[in-house]
């Protein structure tokens, strides 16, 4: 009976790990039909893969891009996604501890270990402001098309003190994503895109540019100058 038992344990925890392997191969693939496993972090990717089971096509969904300003650098956007009522852009953060800011502050607050170590970091509000701003000047038909921005917080984080967040701004915890998606598609009327292939083409476009080493090594140097200007 023991070497029964021992038997069936094998047996259970071997169906479990091929499980895991096959779940992880298929979600792989479908990852695979708007992005690469090496493109931005961790949980932009399962955002990305949480939007494709929610329903959302693979065309309508760009992940890690890099548009150019005019200045000659490039603004990185975590995800953009087409929908019927307006374009969403999603800014995905990984936080612990309480976070405090207002919608207006250039910096927000980080609070660690029961109020023992904080940090300031940029208010991602006025960040992913920045990036609907970039994208609105790439094209003319952008002037009439709604612009949601999605702030999306992974991590073991809690809002403490955010107030006075913009209409048409969502800052949520990760698990609330598709209700927000489910609220801003309910609660506005559908659009009509008077190109819609000239904007998948510039969004394209904006993903493939995160291809480039140089791009995005050029990003990185642009973003260090810029804290470095700040301290």
């Amino acid at each position: 009976m023991e070497y029964l038992f021992y038997i069936f344990i094998f047996v259970i925890v071997s169906f479990s790990v091929l499980l895991c392997i096959y779940i992880n191969i298929k979600n792989n693939k479908l990852l695979e039909t708007v992005t690469k496993n090496y493109r931005g972090t961790k949980s932009e990717r399962k955002l990305v893969l949480k939007l494709l089971k929610y329903g959302i096509p693979a065309e309508n969904i760009f992940h890690d891009l890099y548009i150019e300003k005019s200045n000659g650098y490039f603004s990185q956007i975590d995800l953009v996604v087409i929908t019927q009522v307006g374009i969403i852009v999603f800014e995905v953060k990984d936080y612990s501890g309480w976070l405090f800011g207002k919608g207006y502050q250039d910096k927000w607050t980080q609070v660690l270990a029961y109020g023992r170590e904080k940090y300031r970091f940029y208010n991602p509000v006025k960040q992913n402001k920045g990036h609907i701003s970039v994208l609105r000047k790439k094209l003319k038909q952008f002037e009439n098309i709604p612009f949601y921005s999605v702030i999306v917080f992974y991590g073991n984080c809690r809002f403490m003190d955010i107030s006075q967040i913009p209409q048409g701004t969502f800052l949520i915890y990760s698990e609330n994503v598709l209700n927000i998606i489910d609220i801003i598609i309910s609660d506005n009327l559908p659009i009509i895109y008077s190109d819609k292939v000239e904007i998948m083409r510039l969004l394209n476009e904006a993903v493939q540019n995160g291809e480039y080493t140089n791009i995005s090594v050029q990003h990185i140097e642009n973003i260090r100058e810029m804290l470095g200007k700040e301290n």
